[in-house]
């Protein structure tokens, strides 16, 4: 199976001399759901804005559909990824000022692109937003506000949905709600999603998850089960309060 995303051998470090990723290489297949997961301070959060184009790596490399993103300079990156690249925060980065509609159809604009609004209508209602196209996000609940981000990265068609802890804001009904939305978009729209969650059972709707520890991959687990990723977790964050003392 091709891979969407693939990163090589990617360093990021920062000011100070902190590392945040060692030399990660990994790979993200089409139609893929994958959550990355890791203790506090692991570089998973580090690994998704690299991956996504939204920071760049110290060394290595990031392909997206084939196109090598680091590669690039700014203002091309940028232009590709609101072309390619959908995403999905935790605080849903709604303009309260612009309706349901407005918001979701922004990236195309800022892209230069055209609208076909009967595909923003159908994308909306097939995500049950079908009667808030009109609202604005003040209005509407936080899971039709993630819903919304939701629609707003697919509208675009994009190769990969980054989602940045989506859930981490919702009560446990609508985070549910989301993370099926989430796993739909892989199985029903074709697309890939790599998704960066704390969450055991937000993890467990996805295909597989890969571990992070000390900025380096540090193994993974397909079909998961919320229980078999707590337990993963657990061994990682005492191997790290050890590696501590």
């Amino acid at each position: 199976m091709t891979d969407i995303v693939k990163v090589e051998e990617l360093y990021k470090t920062y000011d100070g001399g902190v590392t945040a990723l060692d030399g990660v290489t990994a790979g993200f297949a089409a139609g893929s759901f994958t959550a990355v997961m890791g203790p506090s301070g692991s570089g998973k959060s580090t690994l998704l804005q690299c991956a996504a184009g939204l920071d760049r790596p110290t060394g290595g490399r990031v392909f997206i559909d084939g196109a090598e993103l680091t590669a690039t300079k700014d203002t091309p990156m940028t232009k590709f990824r609101r072309a390619r690249v959908g995403f999905v925060f935790q605080d849903y980065n709604l303009l309260p000022s612009l309706t349901v509609e407005q918001n979701v159809v922004l990236p195309l604009r800022l892209a230069g692109r055209r609208a076909d609004r009967r595909r923003v209508r159908t994308v909306l209602e097939q995500l049950g937003l079908g009667d808030r196209t009109g609202e604005l996000p003040e209005r509407l609940s936080g899971g039709q506000r993630q819903r919304v981000a939701v629609a707003r990265a697919l509208v675009a068609e994009p190769a990969v949905i980054f989602a940045d802890e989506p859930t981490g804001a919702l009560d446990l009904r609508s985070a549910r709600e989301v993370l099926e939305l989430l796993r739909s978009v892989v199985h029903q729209f074709g697309r890939t999603v790599v998704m960066v969650t704390h969450d055991p059972v937000a993890a467990a709707y996805a295909d597989s998850v890969l571990f992070l520890a000390d900025g380096r991959l540090a193994g993974s687990l397909h079909a998961p089960t919320a229980d078999a990723v707590a337990e993963r977790l657990a061994h990682l964050g005492d191997r790290a309060m050890g590696a501590v003392a």
